[in-house]
């Protein structure tokens, strides 16, 4: 049915239907962006006097309800990874959903601290689900041409869903903010049914005929043309090159073939770069950091976080247009430097005020925005492009959960840490860690890590295997 359907709207050989169901399997993390986003508004108004609680919520719960979301999500994700594999990568997208429709149910039902925390644990299926299947569904539907630019979308609806939360718990009230949210999970599980799982799981599962009818809907042509069954001819060579997709023997390629294991290092690394950059310890802290920087202004909180909102947003829009143009490791490389450069920079401006120094009054607030621009831009998209494009369709779905747990175990410890360090070390050397991260990742990223667009994985893999010192030297000086 669903080649009949694409001819009725698109032009033969269109992309307009990979680009619907894109941002269609996005809608999950617009949800999860606005659940995490959800805290900077409606953490004060739990904890003040008017509390929509039965009484004002304590900061401990508060914290706890920060960093609760990684710690489910940091085992979370091998389920989900099992459900990728085992069941489908549209099924396991749909549990995504549910869960966080589970998140608003719950929220609206109670405001105990049971009911408040245990919701904010389910997040941690979202943020598990969000990025394990949606990258791999993106990368598995969409043409070479537009895959980065698709892939991008993931960051930019997490970070369309902080903003619309932001500004919604800045104008409206506890209750109808619930509403809204509950709305997006609930329409994404009635439209998305109507959907095809990837070709390639569909391939996987022996269903050849309904594979080569998702394949023929999503590139806008006939099951019957010849470049509908050349694609598939790809997909199924693919499929025989890489027979096993169990978890136990995917670990084992993944340790014992030396590109394999070369690609899966580079892949932890520039997970660790963007996670410990520093971007989400601001968005979390914001209201903090505003406190300690801002100099005559008049912004209360959430406008202050609206405005970070935003910059983040026009990151993700800028991802989008520059991820294909400039390539993967440019945009990456040059973001990750410059995300340095203003942590360094913020970090000394704290350090003046700590040493009773005038410092400028700007320069705190343009760091500040600066860093989360670059976020959006390429720390945080292009890294799960990259990891999309390293690995062979058997390997990705246990690559993609042993990333994401790893990402939420340093994001776990990185929120549990911050004010502490903060509180003892001050937060200029808070800002110079994070600044020295970023700078070591640009050195490693400028050596090691290999351009994959529009490249196959055995040209990617001679790359990786055949770098030489010289090589690296050349590199750095194109960041």
């Amino acid at each position: 049915m669903l080649k009949y359907t694409a001819k009725k709207y698109c032009a033969q050989g269109s992309k307009i239907n990979q680009v619907l169901i894109s941002i269609l399997m996005v809608l999950p993390v617009f949800s999860y962006g606005a659940a995490v986003g959800w805290l900077s508004p409606m953490g004060p108004r739990l904890m003040a006097s008017d509390t929509p609680a039965s009484e004002p919520v304590h900061a401990d719960v508060i914290s706890w309800m920060a960093s609760v979301v990684y710690l489910v999500g940091t085992p979370a994700v091998f389920l989900f990874g099992y459900i990728v594999d085992n069941y489908g990568r549209k099924k396991a997208l749909m549990l995504t959903s549910f869960s966080m429709a589970a998140c608003w149910a719950l929220k609206l039902y109670s405001t105990e601290t049971w009911a408040l925390i245990t919701a904010r644990a389910i997040i941690g299926l979202g943020v598990s689900g969000s990025y394990v299947v949606t990258p791999l569904y993106i990368k598995e539907i969409s043409e070479d041409s537009i895959r980065g630019t698709l892939g991008s979308l993931v960051v930019l609806s997490q970070n369309l869903g902080n903003l619309a939360v932001y500004i919604l718990g800045e104008y409206l009230s506890y209750y109808t903010t619930l509403w809204i949210c509950l709305a997006v999970p609930l329409l994404h599980m009635l439209v998305f049914t109507t959907m095809p799982d990837t070709p390639s799981y569909l391939l996987k599962s022996g269903k050849v005929e309904e594979a080569r009818d998702a394949l023929a809907w999503l590139r806008c042509r006939d099951s019957s043309e010849a470049e509908v069954d050349s694609e598939l001819q790809k997909l199924l060579v693919e499929l025989e090159q890489s027979k096993s997709g169990k978890f136990v023997s995917a670990v084992k390629t993944l340790i014992s073939d030396r590109n394999t294991f070369r690609a899966f290092r580079i892949t932890l690394v520039i997970t660790l770069a963007r996670e410990l950059c520093g971007c989400l310890a601001v968005l979390h802290f914001a209201s903090l950091i505003f406190s300690k920087a801002s100099s005559g202004w008049v912004l209360t909180a959430n406008q202050q976080a609206v405005v970070l909102g935003v910059v983040q947003l026009i990151g993700s829009c800028t991802a989008s247009t520059l991820v294909e143009r400039t390539g993967r490791k440019p945009l990456l490389g040059t973001t990750c430097l410059v995300s340095g450069i203003s942590m360094c920079a913020l970090g000394a401006w704290f350090y003046a005020q700590s040493v009773s120094a005038t410092g400028v009054s700007w320069l705190p607030i343009a760091a500040l925005c600066l860093c989360i621009y670059c976020d959006a831009a390429g720390l945080q998209p292009v890294p799960f492009v990259i990891m999309t494009e390293m690995f062979s369709f058997q390997l990705r779905g246990t690559v993609t959960s042993i990333v994401i747990s790893f990402a939420c175990a340093l994001v776990s410890v990185e929120l549990r840490v911050f004010q502490p360090l903060a509180a003892s070390m001050g937060l200029h050397m808070v800002f110079w860690l994070f600044s020295a991260v970023c700078i070591i990742s640009t050195v490693y990223i400028a050596c090691m890590v290999p351009e994959t667009k529009m490249r196959t994985l055995d040209e990617i893999y001679t790359e990786i295997g055949g770098k030489k010192q010289k090589d690296c030297e050349a590199d750095v000086t194109k960041l």
